[in-house]
């Protein structure tokens, strides 16, 4: 009897600790197994669930019979797929597919060169939704229909989201005078105001096609200045820019789903307004409740900084209600560098902390009184409070993605413990992401939305495979240790978790960073080993602060918060000085997609299906040097021009350039250093020299408006400020840069390749590429923005300089006679 029930305890046991997506299956959870041929009279029997494993070879059989017999047979095999698909399907995969198709259609959309029609996605819509019905009976057929009708639907949320946000962008730069209401307000680092700000009217000169809402900064503000007021001032609006490069982010197509038309600088200092009924009670309803969690946002965050204070201060403002302008620069740079600044965004660690501390505090609460304890269902109790908790904790952080995708999770979970439900990780995961593609499609295309799904994914599904493997072992009771052994034990299991837990969170996300933002941390397992143990006891300290703040109680929990914030500072710069260089350049969008693919198979797959991974994601390594690094860049204002000379040099064309465009182009070419122009006056004889004689990989020399510089290759490059010192590099330049809108080729010349500021003002940012086995061939060009425009890119049509014109001068006045009346510059 004894022996039974120990063998039914461990079968018990076993049973419980098994994969949570066994539950959803019609059969009992057991993997089938690969066939091998030739198969057995009854091969039949292998594919049932119970036979993971062909019978036996005899050991007596030949060597030659062996071989035979472990080759692999085209029907056999084909059976066993099936048997393994059947498996997977039973046990949720369809489910878990529905937003990788939803995410599909949503890259197809974004990916269109024209912009489709609202009755084509909507067909598609109705014509696979009809085949999927009509197509029931066949299985196979049935849901092929069924992937392409979730594709069609993907593209037409995010048909309807790009009809939905309609942004008016500006076109042209221009200076007027505005008045609007203050959205949100954030203090900067470098001293600075920026200003979030809903448009109500514009003057000098009055706006046709006003954006209904900007970004400005400003030097100061009046004290009096809060989110809700009305103000008023002088400013210069720009439009939105483009990519700084082909293929990297896009600051147009982010401003337009924000719904930012313009961004700019006030000419002097904003003032208040008074309202007409003096209170701001003329707003909107949501604009007041927006206005309302945006003042209590910067009212917590102010008492944060006046609490703990410095860059401390910041972090912390920015760990509890999500503000994270005022953060020093250098600290953010150590912490890219040594990949920690996940701990900056408000994401699943931050939302899990905050829910099992209220949890925790609540059942420990409710554990003292056991009469009402054992009568109430105190669990549930618990948990909705934890429910209100973090949903709380998402409308005062921002409601960033990241912060989505673990609400939702956490919610899920959390109304199943109310409805005494079970909550499974991975379709959780997917109810996420399903939410957020619905409601958020350009998301999917941001780096945001795919590094934090990459790691969640990759963190389930390692743990479930995990799980998988211990439910298949045979486990003994522990044996007794002292004390010292004991918590010697359970600190190497926690470091050990951490390491797993970074290493493959971080594998997941790695080509992901690269692609976005061509920079890996070499030293983030380490990093994330020293400062998370911190992390964890910062966060519990941030939400008994944010529990005893509103009587006045926190002051001690912040203090704690701010030396274990300075721990953490200390280490992440301690680290980043000894890290080595982290730019590793371009790779290519076929790695990413394969390794995508790879991925989605490795943790969403339960059975040997997940094999089929692997060349996927050897294919995505194997492929990702397949990208050729561009031999001159150009920024989308014809300014800037820069271009790799050998050892790590980065020459650029002027001595005083855009810091976020140039970092960005060192870490796309893998360059250290920038060098920069040697300038000579006009009539220097040193400039004087043939262009000829520049040695390969020269900086550029400017004098006169004309600059040239030699790539290693051996081509030169020449950049000219107006069309008439264009013709003078015609003779001998392989690639020339005018920096005047109303210029024309001077050249005409089929060899000399010839980009001027109109061709940079409609198609963005330029890539050059050079022949490398002749210094004389044509070089090659590639536009960032190509034509027709999409929406978020229609306002690049109206500027002056993609007119062809020149900037816009204000008429100057003679005696006390009035200007003449202008037209205002084109918007």
């Amino acid at each position: 009897m004894a022996g039974r029930g120990r063998g039914a305890e461990e079968g018990e046991g076993a049973t419980s600790s098994v994969s949570e997506r066994g539950l959803f299956a019609d059969v009992p959870y057991a993997e089938p197994a690969l066939v091998l041929s030739p198969a057995p009279q009854s091969g039949i029997e292998l594919l049932q669930p119970g036979n993971r494993v062909p019978p036996p070879i005899p050991t007596k059989a030949p060597v030659r019979r062996i071989h035979a017999s472990l080759r692999l047979s085209g029907p056999a095999v084909r059976r066993s797929i099936a048997a393994a698909a059947g498996t997977e399907l039973d046990r949720g995969m369809g489910f878990l597919l529905v937003p990788v198709f939803l995410a599909c259609g949503v890259i197809f959309y974004f990916s269109l060169a024209t912009e489709p029609d609202f009755y084509r996605p909507v067909a598609v819509v109705a014509l696979t939704a009809a085949c999927a019905v009509a197509s029931r009976s066949w299985q196979r057929t049935h849901l092929c229909f069924m992937a392409a009708m979730l594709c069609a639907l993907g593209l037409l949320a995010a048909k309807i989201e790009t009809w939905r946000a309609g942004t008016q962008m500006l076109g042209s730069e221009i200076q007027t005078r505005l008045i609007g209401r203050l959205a949100s307000l954030e203090e900067m680092e470098n001293g600075r105001v920026r200003l979030t700000i809903d448009v109500i009217s514009t003057a000098h000169p009055k706006l046709r096609y006003a954006p209904e809402r900007v970004r400005l900064s400003a030097r100061r503000v009046p004290p009096d200045m809060t989110a809700g007021s009305l103000i008023t001032g002088y400013a210069r609006l720009l439009p939105p820019t483009g990519p700084v490069r082909p293929d990297s982010y896009d600051f147009s197509f982010d401003s337009y789903f924000s719904g930012i038309g313009a961004s700019g600088f006030f000419l002097g200092n904003p003032k208040t307004v008074a309202s007409k009924s003096g209170s701001g009670e003329d707003a909107p309803s949501r604009t007041r409740l927006a206005s309302a969690i945006e003042n209590a946002r910067e009212n917590i965050a102010d008492h944060i900084r006046s609490q703990i204070g410095g860059a401390e201060g910041e972090i912390a403002a920015a760990l509890m209600v999500g503000v994270r302008a005022g953060i020093p620069d250098e600290i953010n740079e150590a912490m890219r560098r040594t990949g920690i600044y996940h701990i900056i965004s408000i994401s699943g660690l931050h939302m899990a902390l905050v829910a099992g501390t209220v949890m925790g505090l609540l059942r420990g609460a409710f554990a003292l009184f056991p009469d009402f304890a054992s009568r109430r269902p105190v669990k549930k109790y618990a948990a909705a409070a934890a429910l209100l908790s973090i949903a709380a904790y998402l409308v005062f952080s921002g409601i960033v993605v990241a912060a989505e995708r673990s609400f939702i999770m956490l919610a899920v979970m959390l109304v199943a413990v109310l409805f005494d439900r079970a909550a499974l990780t991975m379709r959780n995961l997917a109810i996420s992401a399903i939410a957020v593609i619905l409601v958020s499609p350009h998301e999917v295309v941001g780096p945001s939305f795919q590094m934090s799904f990459a790691a969640t994914a990759a963190l389930v599904g390692a743990y479930a495979g995990w799980s998988d493997y211990r439910a298949g072992r045979a486990t003994s009771p522990p044996p007794r240790r002292s004390p010292l052994a004991f918590v010697t034990r359970k600190f190497l299991l926690g470091m050990g978790g951490l390491a797993m837990t970074s290493i493959i969170a971080g594998g997941a996300t790695a080509l992901f960073a690269i692609w976005h933002f061509q920079r890996v941390s070499p030293l983030s397992l380490f990093a994330n080993l020293a400062v998370m143990p911190i992390v964890s006891g910062v966060m519990l300290l941030a939400v008994v602060s944010a529990l005893l703040m509103p009587f006045g109680l926190d002051w001690p929990s912040l203090y704690l918060m701010g030396k274990g914030l300075t721990a953490m500072i200390a280490i992440s710069e301690w680290i980043s000085e000894r890290s080595p260089v982290d730019a590793v350049g371009l790779i290519s969008i076929q790695s990413v997609l394969l390794v995508t693919i790879a991925l989605v198979i490795a943790t969403m797959a339960t059975t040997w299906l997940r094999l089929a991974a692997v060349p996927f994601a050897l294919a995505g390594l194997l492929t990702v040097s397949d990208t050729r690094t561009p031999d001159v860049l150009i920024s989308e204002d014809a300014h800037l021009v820069a271009m790799p000379i050998g050892g790590g040099e980065l020459a650029i064309n002027r001595v005083r350039s855009n810091e976020f465009t140039t970092d960005n182009w060192k870490r796309a070419v893998k360059s250290e250093t920038i060098v920069e122009p040697e300038t000579f006056e006009k009539g220097d004889a040193r400039f004087d020299m043939d262009p000829a004689d520049l040695p390969p990989g020269s900086p550029f020399y400017c004098s006169a408006g004309l600059c040239l510089a030699r790539h290693p290759s051996g081509a030169i490059v020449a950049y000219a400020e107006d069309r008439k010192d264009a013709w003078r590099a015609c003779a001998f330049a392989t690639l020339i840069i005018v920096n005047d809108a109303t210029a024309y080729d001077p050249c005409r010349n089929p060899l000399v390749l010839v980009v001027k500021k109109r061709q940079l003002a409609r198609l963005g940012s330029a890539a050059v590429f050079f022949d490398q086995q002749s210094a004389i061939a044509p070089a090659e060009i590639d536009f960032a923005i190509e034509q027709p425009y999409r929406p978020w890119h229609e306002q690049r049509r109206f500027s002056r300089e993609a007119r062809g014109l020149p900037p816009y001068k204000t008429p100057e006045r003679r005696g006390n006679k009035p200007p003449p009346k202008q037209s205002s510059p084109p918007q």
